[in-house]
């Protein structure tokens, strides 16, 4: 069974933690006793995750990216700490938050310590051992939109979230702030960046309401029960807010590769959204039309913008990582070919564009 789970690795090269503080700090305030031993979690390409072991007890930890400390939005522990605190209130699927540093002398950057949830991770490869089959792999993508839709129903006033975005003008906001983040962090030129940019900016639809919204929500921030794959608990909250939520449905088609699409996009998926039984973007849509009770006649052509917009956002992401690694930020070798996973996002939201449809 331990070999399903989600398992840490050696720390890398250059991110390591400051033990001599943190382990004092630690002891007094979560009562860890015993040594302290830290591994890291290997995947993820944002936050830093680590978990931390102290006799029995566990505990996982979140930090900035190191080269990113001061860059507040998108990093800020304080304020994922605080969306943890809330949905914990109203949403039983996160994990239980435990404690907030904003001291930077105890590891050189806000930090905040939450439990861990134990279970399976659906990464670019399966796990050993664990059944995958298309019954298994179609009850899982229907799981998935469903909890996307339950997570767009949440009671954000009850959750003491409602303050966490703007949701008025938040489509707008949202293309001109995604477009200034490219621009800023540009290393390579890329017209098919700079068409599809232009083509959001022209083709803005109205606003859709407003709901808690995760931001990043895909596979592999999901932990699920290695016996039957049911959602155990939802990660990283860090870009989560108050919006439009089919932006919020763009961004996870943006993630969802189909078996069928080109093979430079099967090269950078991230999750394992190819294999039999589940769902197509197609699908994915009507089911989220009809789970949500808010669309029941969004059609995956009207859902076109959210798409091409989910992609476009995922290319901004990978071009920031990139650019960081350039600036030698990041030694983290996995970061040298995103420049390349840039340019098939763009390709694959201009095919989109042509088609007309997800």
């Amino acid at each position: 069974m331990n070999t399903m789970l989600d398992q840490p690795g050696p720390v890398r090269p250059g991110e390591e933690l400051p033990l001599e503080r943190l382990a004092p700090y630690l002891a007094e305030r979560l009562g860890a006793e015993g040594e302290l031993v830290v591994e890291q979690f290997p995947a993820g390409h944002s936050n830093l995750t680590y978990l931390l072991r102290s006799g029995a007890q566990e505990f996982v930890l979140r930090r900035p990216p190191f080269g990113a400390e001061k860059i507040k939005r998108g990093h800020d522990m304080g304020r994922e700490y605080r969306i943890l605190t809330g949905l914990s209130r109203v949403y039983p699927k996160v994990p239980k938050p435990l404690l907030f540093c904003d001291d930077p002398s105890i590891i050189g950057a806000p930090f905040y310590v939450m439990e861990r949830v134990r279970g399976v991770i659906l990464r670019r490869e399966p796990p050993p051992g664990i059944d995958l089959q298309p019954p298994r792999m179609r009850a899982l993508s229907e799981a998935f939109i469903d909890n996307l839709a339950e997570i767009h129903g949440l009671d954000v006033e009850a959750a003491g979230l409602r303050d966490l975005g703007h949701p008025q003008g938040y489509v707008r906001r949202q293309i001109e702030g995604w477009t200034e983040r490219y621009r800023r962090a540009r290393t390579d030129e890329i017209p098919e960046m700079e068409r599809v940019a232009r083509w959001l900016r022209e083709r803005l639809p109205p606003e859709r309401g407003a709901a808690l919204i995760h931001n990043d929500y895909k596979y592999d921030n999901l932990v699920l029960d290695p016996q039957d794959l049911s959602i155990r608990a939802v990660l990283d909250w860090e870009m989560a807010t108050v919006g439009d939520p089919l932006m919020d449905l763009g961004t996870s088609l943006g993630y969802w590769v189909e078996p069928e699409d080109p093979d430079e996009l099967q090269g950078i998926r991230f999750c394992l959204t190819t294999l039999p039984g589940n769902l197509t973007r197609r699908e994915l849509v009507e089911r989220y039309a009809e789970r949500s009770g808010r669309f029941p006649t969004l059609t995956p052509k009207e859902a076109l913008f959210y798409y091409v917009y989910g992609l476009f956002k995922i290319a901004v992401i990978a071009q920031q990582i990139y650019f960081r690694y350039v600036q030698g930020f990041s030694r983290d070798e996995r970061f040298a070919a995103l420049i390349e996973g840039v340019r098939a996002l763009a390709r694959a939201a201009e095919r989109a564009i042509r088609r007309g449809t997800i």
